[in-house]
């Protein structure tokens, strides 16, 4: 079975107008949503075998918090450029070229590419992911690249404002 969990980044600022896209980083309360999230993913038991973010301060950002929670090794995420500004097919091309050795997979990214990513394993689909979402969708393969044509199952979908309380900062 493949686990493939998709991420969109925490809220981020838009207060440097100057800003390139790319470089805009967390709001404070992006950083607090993104916690309580991951909260929900400890409790659920959560183990990631590979992390790859955009390369966008945003989402790298979100990447850290998600893994220093789930004790995934910080230095061992990896970026890609695709997943900021590529059409939803080259994300596809990185998905399914993931070693099998690798069960669970968890991509940090934007919308509406997050989203419509989503949208292509899940019937009925998501409408929107809302900033900090988590999508946990499983397939019955052993191969990342057979996921298209196997069973595939939303395990859940969360977002901080189905979750009660934020986790105080530390």
């Amino acid at each position: 079975m493949k686990t493939l969990f998709l991420v969109r980044h925490a809220k981020s600022s838009w207060d440097a107008p100057g800003l390139a896209d790319d470089q805009r980083s967390l709001l404070t309360k992006g950083v607090t949503k993104t916690r309580l999230v991951a909260d929900y993913l400890i409790k659920e038991g959560v183990k990631i075998d590979l992390m790859i973010s955009s390369q966008a301060v945003r989402a790298y950002e979100t990447a850290k918090i998600i893994a220093a929670c789930l004790e995934y090794p910080v230095k061992h995420i990896l970026q890609d450029r695709k997943i900021y500004d590529g059409p939803y097919d080259r994300l596809l091309d990185l998905i399914y070229g993931t070693s099998n050795d690798v069960n669970s997979l968890m991509i940090i990214g934007h919308n509406p590419l997050i989203t419509q990513l989503s949208n292509l394993f899940l019937h009925p689909g998501i409408d929107d992911m809302p900033t900090s979402a988590v999508v946990c969708i499983t397939f019955k393969t052993g191969k990342w690249e057979e996921i298209p044509a196997s069973k595939s199952e939303m395990k859940f979908f969360i977002y901080p404002k189905l979750l009660k309380q934020p986790r105080p900062e530390s």
